[in-house]
């Protein structure tokens, strides 16, 4: 199967740099040609047949040295070309330096092998053994010509057939060794690349995994940490890496110490964050016999939030079918009541419970309609509202079936008009959800729950307030307000205030809990907004 990721193009680099190694070996070779030459050439290799000719040889082959040193460094050029001229060029003046110095022919024989077998790097087999058998022929030429001068210029013909087959052999072995290198180095980078293409992968995966992941080291340093453990800590502008595990968080630290000594995990959830996320944290070593630990922190409240998904979605099937049944016997007591209110027997004394009675009747059908659309997701059949008028309409009829040893609502706020949207229906039962809670629970030891419902407008909307003056809500408590089946009271169901916030919810309102700085609780409906055409007081 082809790899996904694609091999660098390291040949052309490293190719070139050798190239220009070559060269620069080139120049160094002119180099010494030049010091035998024109210094105390004599002393070294003895006196030369044709002095002229290897002093012209000297002149051509510094300059040819330095010009291919340059041609070499270019990088729009074709190396196999550079490589092909300039052995050529070694050939040539190998073959007249041998005829001007005979003395000097083994010595420029074995440096003419090594130019020929560094050629072949950037040649084909088929070029490299061309180059071979020119380099033989040439020094071929020049055997012939040094016989024709005389017997002092006479040598072994053995001498020029070593020659030849070393030529061969050296071209033919660093062609093969080279393809070998190039095709081992060329595996090595893809290989390379494609551990430095998962290892990018792998960290990607881990930076954007949703569990948190922290490495630390011996000394309780956080090494590396993904954007999941970042945005768990809210640090984002400035990272985790490099900052101790004991500063980020303590109890983290203590329960990392906790495991490294006695090797047993506190499974307890800890919470982190404003949203106050339950994480609990998993401890594993990097190596068997590595100081580094591997800090996994699972955020166990996504789970919770799907298993309440799991059970509200049950509980709307169940509703469903338990609304109809309700509905059955509702109907039965709403006509009962309507024949008993028809009798002219009634005492005019009981009409007002019989009222009351059909009322309830008709909000509890409602109740049963708001439930039922909340599991459908139905949408919210919202009006204009004018908030201050339904405020003193709903805290009206709510004490008039309260009894007074449970406290004292009363209507507040702006006495000027103010208009929202919102389901008639679904604000009543809002708000009777939220002041039967404030009753229940927003009240001091031996006292009565004073209970105040205001219409009022925050920040440029419109909203309705329900404040007591009781005890308050813990922090603990306060982050867990609005889930399904989460109660403090072993009465209740845990459902009352997240059918208050999907209600709103529906109605593109929102219903947020309010410290108050002087002592109770405050749960505010904020709404959307509010037509202008239809507001009275010119605000």
């Amino acid at each position: 199967m082809p790899s996904i990721f694609a091999p660098p193009a390291y040949t052309q680099r490293v190719l070139r740099r050798e190239l220009y190694l070559f060269s620069l070996y080139r120049l160094l070779e002119a180099s010494l040609l030049a010091l035998i030459v024109f210094g105390p050439g004599e002393a070294l290799i003895g006196e030369p047949r044709d002095a002229a000719l290897a002093t012209a040889a000297c002149l051509a082959y510094v300059p040819a040295a330095i010009l291919l040193l340059v041609w070499s460094r270019r990088t729009d050029t074709r190396m196999s070309e550079v490589a092909l001229v300039g052995v050529s060029a070694d050939v040539v003046i190998a073959a007249l330096v041998s005829h001007a110095m005979p003395q000097a022919v083994p010595g420029v024989a074995l440096m003419l092998v090594f130019n020929l077998g560094a050629a072949a790097l950037f040649l084909r087999l088929q070029a490299s053994l061309a180059v071979a058998a020119f380099a033989s022929g040439a020094m071929l030429v020049e055997f012939v010509w040094s016989r024709l001068e005389g017997p002092s210029a006479d040598r072994p013909l053995a001498e020029l057939l070593m020659f030849a087959f070393s030529f061969f052999a050296m071209v033919t072995l660093t062609f093969l060794l080279g393809e070998r290198l190039r095709a081992s180095q060329d595996l090595a980078d893809r290989r390379g690349a494609e551990a430095e293409g998962l290892a990018g992968i792998n960290e990607l995966i881990i930076r954007r995994m949703r569990t948190g992941v922290l490495m630390v080291d011996g000394t309780r340093a956080i090494r590396l940490a993904n954007e999941a453990a970042i945005q768990l800590y809210g640090d984002s502008e400035h990272g985790l890496d490099g900052r101790g595990l004991a500063e980020v968080s303590p109890e983290l630290a203590a329960r990392l110490s906790h495991w490294l000594r006695t090797g047993e995990s506190d499974d307890t959830p800890m919470t982190y964050g404003h949203e106050k996320l339950e994480v609990q944290p998993r401890f594993t070593r990097l190596f068997n016999d590595s100081d580094t630990v591997l800090v996994f922190l699972d955020d166990t409240s996504l789970v919770s939030r799907r298993a309440e998904s799991l059970t509200l979605s049950a509980m709307g099937r169940f509703s469903a079918s338990l609304a109809h049944e309700i509905r059955n016997p509702l109907a039965a007591i709403n006509y009962s009541v309507q024949l008993l209110e028809e009798s002219p027997a009634l005492p005019e004394s009981d009409r007002r419970l019989v009222e009351i009675i059909h009322q309830q009747c008709q909000r509890t059908n409602a109740i049963i309609e708001s439930v039922l659309g909340l599991a459908r997701r139905e949408r919210a059949m919202g009006e204009q509202l004018e908030l201050v008028a339904f405020v003193r309409r709903f805290v009206d009829e709510f004490t008039r079936l309260m009894s007074p040893e449970n406290g004292q609502v009363r209507a507040a706020g702006r006495e000027r008009p103010l208009t929202g949207v919102f389901d008639p229906g679904h604000l009543h039962q809002v708000l009777t959800i939220l002041v039967q809670n404030a009753l229940t629970y927003g009240r001091l030891p031996g006292e009565p729950a004073r209970i105040t419902v205001a219409a009022q407008e925050r920040e440029g909307r419109p909203a309705v307030e329900v404040v007591d003056r009781g005890p308050g809500v813990p922090d603990a408590i306060a982050a867990q307000l609005g889930r399904p089946f989460f109660t403090t009271s072993e009465h209740g169901t845990g459902l009352g205030l997240y059918i208050a916030r999907e209600l709103c919810r529906s109605n593109g309102a929102r219903l947020d809990y309010v410290p108050v700085p002087a002592g109770g609780a405050c749960f505010r409906v904020t709404f959307s907004g509010r037509n202008p055409l239809l507001a009275r007081d010119g605000t």
